[in-house]
């Protein structure tokens, strides 16, 4: 079980697992804020490297669309648990908690200027992890991993959880087939309801057309997409006949 402490520092504070990482140490910020981090559609500038408590993914959090032109990396500061790194280690220890399969929340930290400050977030790396996007590309979509991806996503929904961004780079399969869900910055827990749960799937679609699946994959729709949605609804049935509650 993930079990979060908080430790000050200067000009801020980290949040992290005592149990995973040990001390609240910098460093682990530090060392690599100067490296430029591997670009990755969807999921932003990520930094890989080793530490002591294993391999990890570091993400500086940044701003996107219009609000980049004003600050790249800062926000407007509303509170502690209010910053980005904590509501995402937040979230993703209650996750990981609760058996789904996400990355485990390591260390989160901010940086506080003023009325502004800057985050970070460090998680556990997924080992030889492939996103659906390079599967797409590999052309190694098939049915069986679309059973298996609308059984997480249904796992996700069952429990109220809402992603942000749903697409095919934030959504991974490892060496031994098992399917993750990564990147849950300004995700949030909402009320179980079709209405907001199919238009999440939606945008998952949304982000293979825009990978041109469809010439990829001639029959897209009957060999994945389809056994997916299939697989998804037929999970949220079986969960609602056991009487499974978010």
């Amino acid at each position: 079980m993930i079990k979060a402490q908080i430790q000050k520092t200067a000009h801020g504070a980290i949040l992290f697992d005592p149990a995973q990482v040990g001390a609240a140490d910098e460093h682990w910020f530090e060392q690599v804020a100067g490296v430029q981090g591997e670009q990755r559609p969807g999921r932003g500038a990520v930094v890989f490297f080793d530490a002591p408590f294993g391999s990890c993914v570091l993400r500086h959090y940044r701003r996107g669309g219009l609000a980049a032109r004003f600050s790249q990396d800062r926000y407007l500061w509303t509170g502690r648990e209010r910053t980005r790194a904590f509501r995402e280690f937040r979230l993703l220890a209650e996750l990981a908690n609760a058996g789904l399969p996400v990355p485990a929340p390591l260390l989160a930290r901010y940086v506080r200027k003023g009325l502004r400050y800057q985050a970070d977030l460090i998680t556990r790396q997924i080992p030889a992890a492939q996103t659906l996007a390079d599967k797409l590309g590999a052309q190694a979509l098939d049915a069986a991993l679309a059973t298996k991806v609308g059984r997480v996503l249904a796992a996700f929904h069952a429990k109220g959880i809402w992603h942000a961004d749903l697409n095919a780079n934030n959504v991974l399969v490892d060496a031994g087939g098992k399917v993750w869900v990564i990147d849950f910055d300004r995700c949030a827990r909402r009320r179980p309801s079709l209405n907001w749960q199919l238009a999440n799937l939606q945008r998952l679609l949304r982000s293979f057309r825009k990978l041109q699946a469809y010439k990829h994959m001639v029959d897209f729709d009957a060999l994945f997409w389809h056994p997916l949605l299939a697989a998804y609804h037929r999970s949220l049935a079986d969960r609602h006949a056991r009487g499974e509650h978010s």
